[in-house]
């Protein structure tokens, strides 16, 4: 089985929201990193020197080559990351091996076949 790995960087209140929407994609599980921080193409505002930026987290799925251009369209979905600029950006890029994830072969095998 091989694997793809989502990294999605999103505003912190649309988190759960993104876990939610690629779990009901196929995904197994996230790993979630709290207080990122990022610019896009356009500053982030200040006032008296102080930021007005959101708070971000990095939320990222180790899932099935075959379920992951679904679960990224889901969370841009999700995220509006299309939609409203500026709000996040997920990407995915290819696993070429990993360890620790017998149980979710074993889950996603038969999701898998289906899909196929």
């Amino acid at each position: 089985m091989h694997f793809k790995l989502i990294i999605s960087f999103v505003e912190d209140d649309k988190t759960n929201a993104i876990m939610e929407a690629a779990r009901k994609g196929g995904a197994t599980g996230a790993t979630v990193i709290n207080h990122a921080r990022g610019e896009g193409l356009n500053k982030t505002k200040t006032f008296f020197g102080l930021s007005l930026e959101t708070q971000r987290d990095v939320v990222l799925f180790l899932v099935e080559e075959h379920l992951s251009r679904k679960i990224l369209e889901l969370l841009n979905e999700v995220g509006e990351f299309e939609e409203r600029p500026g709000t996040g950006i997920a990407i995915q890029i290819d696993v070429e091996d990993a360890v620790g994830v017998s149980q979710q072969v074993q889950r996603l095998s038969g999701v898998v076949e289906e899909e196929i």
